[in-house]
């Protein structure tokens, strides 16, 4: 076991920090308050390698490892949850077509996102079937070398920005069976409607909105791995993509505790700093203790990820935890901030709503607790 970074992945953490603090925080409220898609700072993330994460650099990514990748995207989630997630965006949708997809799939579709600076969408969720995947009701219907998609899917990041969708759908012909089935659709494929942008309490930054496929007709290579392997494909996808949720939930958590502790060195209360008072030391203490414990898990996680050992049990650990401690770390952080923590002025407001999703989206964390029982009972 080795808890040392390497050279190179401090200087990409330095980047990121620098990065953050120079370009983010200081617009991180004005994107959040007008709700708007970050187009400047995108590009700028491009144009510094701190994008497309996940694809390899044969594949005009950055072909950084997996804890560089959490480490970036720690820092991002720090300066701005909500910029962060519209980043990920990309790495989740690349992940079904580099474990699943064939050489081809990859040149095609990766390339897109490295060289087009295009955005892309995973579309998994559906109004009627969140955790539960099995109730999934958009069909894919094969006739000759094209499949038919029908179905809507909703809740999903950069909508109204992606220029492909990946797709998890039932196949159609095989009444009382669950074979599914991950296609890779063209967003300028004919029947396929872009929903209204959701107004979120957080995460406003990014862009969220349902996605219709009405008769959409997708080639048969647009196909991501054989037919029926679509659930396994998205499943092997998620143990990529969660600790990933893990690593943005920790950047939430990091930048409320240090608003925190500044906010308790120098606000006074009879007569010193409320960091003198030991109920306040009690909850920095126990923030920090938890950030840590959070971290050591997600780390192990991609360290798992790096090693061509993806773990479902340790990134839904890492998922999970992470997500649970941002929620407690930004909601202790707005009550040592009393009043003010309450003030859309003061940046734990903004950390205290961005956290509630990490425990909802890429698997609530009751479901992160189903997979780790089953991995527990198997």
């Amino acid at each position: 076991m080795d808890f040392q970074f390497s050279d190179e992945q401090l200087a990409v953490k330095s980047l990121a920090r620098d990065f953050v603090d120079q370009e983010i925080v200081p617009q991180a409220r004005l994107y959040d308050e007008e709700e708007r898609f970050p187009h400047e700072v995108m590009q700028k993330l491009r144009e510094c390698g701190l994008f497309n994460l996940a694809i390899p650099e044969r594949y005009g990514g950055p072909g950084i490892d997996k804890l560089s990748h959490a480490l970036i995207v720690e820092e991002l989630a720090r300066g701005c949850a909500g910029i962060a997630t519209s980043v990920e965006a990309n790495s989740l949708s690349s992940y079904p077509i580099l474990v699943g997809g064939d050489e081809e799939l990859k040149r095609s579709y990766l390339t897109l996102l490295t060289e087009g600076s295009m955005y892309a969408s995973f579309a998994l969720t559906e109004p009627q079937a969140g955790s539960d995947v099995n109730g999934l009701s958009t069909t894919a219907r094969k006739v000759g070398e094209e499949y038919v998609l029908n179905g809507e899917k909703c809740f999903i990041t950069n909508a109204n920005y992606a220029d492909f969708f990946v797709v998890l759908a039932k196949e159609a012909g095989y009444a009382g069976s669950n074979r599914f089935i991950a296609l890779v659709v063209d967003r300028e494929s004919e029947g396929v409607l872009i929903g209204k942008k959701e107004k979120k309490m957080g995460i406003r930054a990014s862009n969220t909105a349902s996605v219709i496929f009405n008769d959409v007709r997708v080639p048969v290579l647009n196909r991501i791995g054989a037919e029926g392997e679509g659930f396994k494909i998205f499943m092997k996808a998620l143990a990529h993509a969660r600790p990933m949720v893990g690593a943005q939930s920790l950047g939430i958590a990091q930048g409320a505790y240090e608003e925190a502790v500044k906010y308790a060195k120098e606000r006074k209360q009879f007569g010193q700093p409320i960091a003198n008072h030991q109920a306040i030391q009690f909850m920095l203490a126990d923030m920090a203790m938890n950030i840590e414990a959070a971290r050591l898990l997600v780390h192990k996680a991609v360290a798992l990820l790096q090693e061509g050992r993806p773990s479902a049990s340790h990134a839904s650990y890492a998922k999970c935890f992470a997500a649970d401690t941002a929620m407690k770390v930004a909601s202790d952080a707005v009550q040592i901030h009393g009043g003010y923590g309450y003030i859309r002025e003061y940046a734990v407001e903004k950390y205290y709503r961005d956290a509630k999703i990490m425990q909802i989206y890429e698997g609530t964390n009751q479901i992160q607790r189903v997979v780790i029982a089953k991995e527990i009972l198997a």
